[in-house]
């Protein structure tokens, strides 16, 4: 099977493009390895180690770019698509909110577009649980309101399921809208707080703790992120003409469309996820309490019912064993090869 990933040299797209070529399909990779990571470095070594397969073909392209995407889409005729390229980041959307609409909202139509024009058997995309904005119920359901985000990165994740929506109703697309919980694991982002705090931990500096550490995350370990994404491609939403939206299934359609929650329904405290991390390293942080920050939700949780029925998979794997397997792979390979070169 042919893939298009976009992102691919990004955290989650890096490790499901591995999977995919791994099992022989042929990857169609996008991504335009723009400086968002203060270390650019990490990019290039995802993108070396996957450029390694004989059927991987990289092109580097910014997904808002739309004659580049659909000059893509004509000349590859991929078959499904996983669109996992984005601006991230809730902090950065306050500081820079015009890079959030050009990426995420002109990037998603772009995409949508090229599926419409070149009939793609399977949309995939990244939603985020920061939808569920000042939804205060714990856990998060795929069918409660999420219409009071509270971050612009957040409304443009809700954004891209309304659209995504949209191009389903009129043209028979199926999409699936990811909502990730926390992503988590090797090879993750250096903007998220487990690299912040394992780079001040071992630099003996106090770690900022937000919230005065009074915060929930449903955290989501990378290979659960990948295994739900490898199962849910083959489940594609169909249309259901027995649908009515008086009946309360906010996360399906009339059209073939359909929305998960991915997060392992486990949600931990962040002091939880900071002493597994001084576990795995065998050394105490020092730790800044400090207050909340705009666009910070207090708490998540997902509700995975329907992504277990769906897939017969829930995501599981501790916080102590994701943080530990993390705290191997940044000793044994981040520290001797990225910050070294």
């Amino acid at each position: 099977m042919k893939f298009l990933i976009t992102g691919v040299a990004g955290f989650i797209g890096f490790h499901v493009a591995q999977y995919f070529l791994q099992a022989g399909d042929e990857v169609i990779g996008l991504d335009n390895l723009n400086n968002y990571y203060q270390d650019a470095d990490l990019k290039t070594a995802r993108l070396k180690i996957i450029s390694d397969h004989d059927n991987f073909i990289f092109i580097k392209e910014d997904v808002a770019n739309r004659e580049a995407i659909i000059e893509l889409f004509r000349t590859h005729m991929v078959q499904r698509v996983i669109h996992l390229a984005a601006q991230a980041g809730v902090r950065h959307s306050l500081e820079n909110p015009s890079l959030y609409a050009y990426t995420n909202l002109v990037g998603h139509l772009n995409i949508l577009e090229g599926c419409r024009q070149y009939e793609v058997e399977h949309l995939l995309y990244a939603s985020s649980s920061a939808v569920y904005g000042l939804n205060y119920q714990m856990p998060f359901s795929i069918n409660d309101d999420t219409t009071h985000p509270i971050s612009l990165y957040a409304a443009t994740k809700k954004s891209n399921e309304l659209m995504s929506h949209v191009y389903s109703h009129l043209y028979g697309i199926p999409t699936t809208g990811l909502r990730f919980f926390t992503v988590y694991g090797p090879w993750g982002r250096p903007d998220m707080a487990l690299f912040r705090f394992i780079e001040s931990i071992l630099a003996d500096e106090a770690i900022n703790i937000y919230n005065y550490g009074q915060m929930e995350r449903d955290f989501t370990y990378i290979d659960d992120v990948v295994e739900s994404i490898m199962t849910l491609h083959n489940i594609i939403p169909k249309i259901d003409r027995e649908w009515k939206p008086e009946g309360g299934q906010l996360s399906r359609s009339s059209a073939p469309y359909q929305v998960h929650n991915i997060g392992t329904g486990q949600p931990v405290t962040l002091m939880t996820y900071i002493t597994a991390l001084e576990n795995a390293l065998g050394k105490v942080a020092h730790k800044n309490l400090l207050p909340r920050q705009p666009g910070d939700m207090i708490a998540t949780s997902a509700d995975v019912s329907t992504l277990t029925q769906a897939i017969g998979f829930q995501p599981s794997t501790s916080v102590e064993e994701g943080v530990r397997r993390f705290v191997k792979w940044y000793k044994e390979f981040y520290l001797n090869t990225i910050k070294t070169s």
